[in-house]
């Protein structure tokens, strides 16, 4: 199923507050670089990653409920999208997480592919991308830098 164009729009438009699952302190790593990039175009970035207690000078959170609730507790509204950086295996739980959450965007990056986990978090109403790069799309749409 290819990804609705309209939908990227949307969640890179709304989100404010990006959860980075996966988020590495490795400098060459895609999640560190992308997540970098998101919080240098205004949005509040979010790491996720078990193994880290801090990336980028920003608080690491063991799991997404964790980073969910740490948002809450400063702005008042939770995680607004996911953005995944986890083997595709991995993508079930997270999928459990964002439902449970009640978090409104899933955006899996490139390669990331996970169809009955996808169809289940459309279902449960959460908008989703997947095998895609929050990055790329972003940077294809010039009207959204700065903005936030």
């Amino acid at each position: 199923m290819s990804n609705d164009k309209a939908v990227i729009d949307e969640m890179l438009r709304e989100a404010r507050t990006i959860g980075v699952v996966g988020m590495s302190d490795k400098t060459w790593r895609a999640s560190h670089n992308i997540g970098r990039y998101l919080k240098e175009n205004g949005y509040r970035v979010v790491p996720v990653n078990p193994a880290l207690n801090e990336v980028m000078g920003l608080k690491c959170y063991p799991d997404l409920g964790a980073a969910d609730a740490a948002a809450r507790a400063e702005t008042g509204k939770g995680i607004d999208l996911v953005d995944v950086f986890r083997a595709s295996e991995n993508v079930p739980p997270i999928v459990d997480d964002v439902i449970r959450l009640g978090i409104p965007y899933l955006w899996l990056q490139d390669e990331v592919i996970h169809e009955e986990a996808v169809a289940k978090a459309r279902a449960a109403g959460v908008k989703c991308v997947q095998d895609d790069c929050i990055f790329r799309e972003h940077a294809a749409r010039p009207e959204l830098r700065g903005a936030r």
